[in-house]
């Protein structure tokens, strides 16, 4: 049982890779973030929950509150990841700050986002993120995101590249098409699908992907709320 135990965990490790990113994203749960931030004085909170893979199946749930504070925007990030009885949970802060092309129309803007997360449940071992975004906005419905980064492992440090394009096109103002192909932890997803606004603040994104030279798939259903907090 040690030993099966042992192997889930390093299965649930490997499925960072299969669900989506840790850490706080402009984009929702898709893998690539965009490179906007929250306007000043407003708030939100992303959470979605997921599952990848057969034999054993794993399951993943995000909640990720975060607010605009003078020009960054400041996050907090709580992951779990479940497979055969076996849980991991990880969380951590996240900064990320727009250097240009911050207005919501102006054609490219480009981000920096960096953070940290710790294994909350196996003696608080420590990670971390860098990723730059990047947006270009050839039209008024048609968004071009492209990220380059590392990750940094959970106790060991081992530094892994991160990188992504993604193409969002806004078929009206309530629905928005999404897809993108992204490196993380050495392995590639292919992922699709779609945001639809139910208020100008609240939207549902839904997604399925492939993760991996064996097409391990996935889906995600995530809900984000954006408010104001003064």
């Amino acid at each position: 049982m040690k030993n099966n135990n042992t192997r889930t965990a390093r299965l649930l490790l490997a499925a960072v890779a299969a669900l989506p990113g840790l850490g706080a994203q402009a984009a929702g749960h898709f893998d690539v973030d965009d490179a906007g931030t929250l306007d000043p004085g407003q708030c939100q909170y992303e959470t979605w929950w997921g599952r990848s893979g057969a034999e054993p199946v794993m399951t993943g749930f995000h909640v990720g509150p975060a607010c605009r504070v003078g020009p960054v925007e400041l996050g907090l990030n709580f992951d779990r990841l479940s497979a055969q009885g076996v849980h991991s949970v990880t969380g951590g802060p996240q900064l990320k700050w727009t250097f240009a092309g911050a207005a919501a129309d102006a054609p490219f803007s480009a981000a920096v986002s960096m953070g940290a997360v710790a294994d909350l449940r196996r003696g608080g071992r420590w990670g971390g993120q860098l990723v730059v975004p990047l947006t270009w906005r050839p039209t008024a419905s048609l968004q071009i995101h492209a990220n380059l980064g590392a990750d940094w492992a959970l106790g060991t440090g081992v530094r892994t590249p991160r990188g992504g394009l993604a193409v969002e096109w806004a078929l009206n103002d309530a629905v928005s098409l999404i897809a993108e192909r992204h490196r993380a932890g050495d392995l590639w997803t292919s992922r699709v699908g779609g945001r639809f606004s139910l208020t100008p603040l609240i939207s549902v994104d839904i997604s399925t992907s492939r993760t991996g030279p064996q097409g391990v798939r996935g889906v995600v259903i995530g809900l984000n709320h954006e408010f104001t907090w003064k």
